[in-house]
């Protein structure tokens, strides 16, 4: 995407991850709308152009319905979607009430499924379609302890994308990029300081957490005509995962 007639919507767009999406496709020429119920404490901006905020509560299925069809009406179209809001407390299941991990669950799968929904019903109608991609996450590729209903989250909505990919085809292009472990202005609360911050790097393959610009720059290609015959895929933006447990363990020098 590098035309300045199509516009991109990230929800979650404000910080974080987010504001490296939306930066990511600013750069990229593209116009940016952002949404969350909180506007960002300072403007999200690249490539001298600033993204559009605006206000949704996406647990509200009728405002997401309006809000897409209102970008729409005043921007001419929505060419693509990135369904980056979500995220989780650390709580182990035994000891999350039943109603937070519902919420988690709403805020991380029912959430994107009724975005996608919205921008799906604007994105058929147009002539070049569009293009969703849903942020997903290693916690729903293997065992998730501290956030099992986040886990269990970012599985179905990978399972949902490729459905979505089938079901919406030739339209619509959905895929999922599955992120590894990221660096942001929150990094503290899940890894500690800056000593914290680089053992846990260094057990990543490519020695450094992501950066909201990496996870930024898979979207605009994902949604880019360089990505046209991509769908129902999910590239893994994890810097080559993480090792083996049992290298370390295991009494052979490896």
């Amino acid at each position: 995407m590098t035309d300045t007639r199509q516009v991109a919507v990230v929800t979650g767009g404000t910080r974080g991850v987010g504001a490296g999406i939306a930066r990511g496709f600013l750069a990229a020429g593209v116009r940016v709308v952002i949404c969350a119920r909180r506007p960002p404490e300072v403007p999200v901006e690249a490539g001298g152009a600033t993204a559009q905020f605006r206000p949704l509560d996406l647990h509200d299925a009728r405002a997401t319905r309006t809000f897409f069809r209102q970008v729409a009406a005043d921007h001419g179209s929505v060419d693509a979607l990135v369904n980056n809001a979500g995220g989780t407390p650390f709580g182990l299941l035994a000891e999350t009430a039943p109603a937070r991990q519902a919420k988690i669950i709403e805020l991380n799968l029912l959430a994107p499924l009724h975005a996608s929904l919205a921008a799906y019903d604007v994105m058929r109608a147009q002539r070049s379609g569009g293009s969703i991609t849903m942020i997903g996450s290693v916690s729903g590729t293997r065992p998730s302890p501290g956030s099992g209903a986040y886990g269990a989250a970012k599985a179905g909505l990978e399972n949902l994308a490729r459905t979505m990919a089938v079901e919406w085809a030739p339209a619509v292009r959905v895929n999922t990029v599955v992120l590894g472990l990221a660096r942001t202005e929150s990094a503290h609360l899940h890894y500690g300081d800056e000593e914290g911050v680089a053992r846990v790097a260094a057990t990543v393959p490519l020695g450094r957490l992501a950066d909201p610009a990496d996870v930024g720059d898979a979207c605009v290609f994902l949604a880019s005509d360089r990505a046209r015959y991509i769908s129902g895929a999910a590239l893994h933006l994890h810097g080559g995962g993480e090792r083996p447990a049992f290298l370390d363990a295991a009494p052979v020098n490896h």
